[in-house]
């Protein structure tokens, strides 16, 4: 994405992220922040008021412009940076970009070849469209917190802003396909991504199961996913994850094991699935018997996905990360930053860590000569 320009005007995590990734990749992308910057500056611990540690990895290699676009100087800017932009993307509610004079069909008439993404809460074509959104409420009403409910007792959120990153991510795939158009057809498009609609999907992928057909053949969840059980064993000295799944695994672990609960209507996987919450059950008291270590080096040996319990913390030391260099390290004006670095790998255009993220600003004064050197 070397030669991308992307105007980012979204803010918290969803559109950052998506940006953060293109940025990595090599586009430059060109955060436009008001005077008093993206919130996210100031929401998590960091070396600074306005880079909290939230703000700084997802916008990373960004370079940080700010424009009062309440203003006839700051839309003009805009303006101009959009008439040489690949992409324009944004995470306001379309009544608000429509007043500032940059819906689609302005941004368009500026630039007709611009992928311009709408990165929303609700999609503006329902009626929920003019309704705030956050990772908690959408958790709420894409029915994930109703499976926690089911799988532990209780309506909880699960522990990651799930929703903001898998709709940032839906928002990444979703240009980068409109970008791969324009490079076929040389039209550009546009885009709209909403939260909630990306978690139902994400959601409904299993748990619509049976509810999928007509007449429905079962209630919309998938009952591996929700059982109670359904959780790390405790070992004699700790928990271990393990996942006895295919027939093969578990043919092996019954050989392995021997535990006296073995019965006949257990040797398919579609036996046990009818009875997945008591296999669980009865593997939670064979697997105390066991050391954590026991079990894991039982278990790999036998072939079977099996996983000690880490903090997010022992991944910044974690063997395998590391030996694939996960973690990259950018000198900032604050010290070296350690960055979970691209997940992803290519053989010839392969994403790196650009640079640290911009302060507030900070590349105000380049851009703007970038302009009037264009203007001028």
């Amino acid at each position: 994405m070397a030669s991308v320009r992307v105007i980012d005007l979204t803010a918290m995590v969803m559109g950052p992220y998506c940006t953060q990734i293109m940025a990595d990749m090599g586009a430059d992308v060109i955060k436009i922040e008001p005077p008093d910057g993206d919130g996210t500056r100031y929401i998590s611990v960091g070396p600074s008021p306005t880079m909290g540690g939230v703000f700084a990895n997802v916008n990373r290699g960004k370079r940080s412009v700010i424009l009062n676009l309440q203003t006839d100087e700051g839309k003009a800017t805009l303006k101009t940076l959009i008439e040489g932009a690949d992409v324009f993307i944004h995470s306001m509610r379309s009544k608000a970009i429509a007043k500032l004079g940059f819906d689609y069909a302005a941004v368009a008439a500026m630039n007709p070849k611009i992928v311009y993404t709408n990165a929303y809460g609700y999609s503006r074509r329902g009626p929920s469209r003019d309704l705030p959104a956050y990772d908690d409420t959408i958790q709420a009403e894409c029915g994930l917190t109703a499976v926690q409910q089911m799988l532990t007792g209780e309506a909880n959120y699960v522990g990651t802003i799930a929703a903001d990153k898998v709709a940032g991510l839906t928002v990444l795939y979703a240009t980068t396909m409109a970008l791969f158009h324009r490079e076929r057809s040389g039209q550009g498009q546009e885009v709209e991504v909403g939260m909630f609609e990306t978690m139902a999907s994400f959601m409904l992928a299993e748990h619509a199961n049976g509810a999928m057909f007509t007449p429905p053949l079962s209630e919309a969840f998938y009952p591996r996913a929700v059982s109670p059980n359904r959780k790390p064993y405790k070992t004699k000295d700790g928990h271990v994850s393990a996942l006895i799944y295919n027939d093969k695994m578990w043919a092996k672990f019954v050989e392995a094991v021997k535990p006296a609960w073995v019965e006949p209507g257990m040797e398919t996987l579609q036996l046990r699935a009818k009875q997945i919450g008591r296999i669980y059950g009865l593997l939670t008291e064979t697997f105390k018997e066991r050391t954590t270590q026991e079990w894991l080096t039982l278990l790999e040996s036998l072939g079977i996905p099996a996983a000690p319990l880490r903090t997010p913390g022992e991944l910044f030391n974690n063997e395998h990360l590391n030996e694939i260099g996960f973690f990259e390290t950018v000198d900032s004006c604050y010290g070296p930053v350690k960055f979970p670095g691209v997940p992803t790998w290519f053989s010839h255009t392969p994403g790196r860590v650009h640079g640290a993220a911009p302060e507030l600003g900070e590349h105000t004064e380049e851009v703007l000569a970038e302009c009037r050197r264009k203007t001028g």
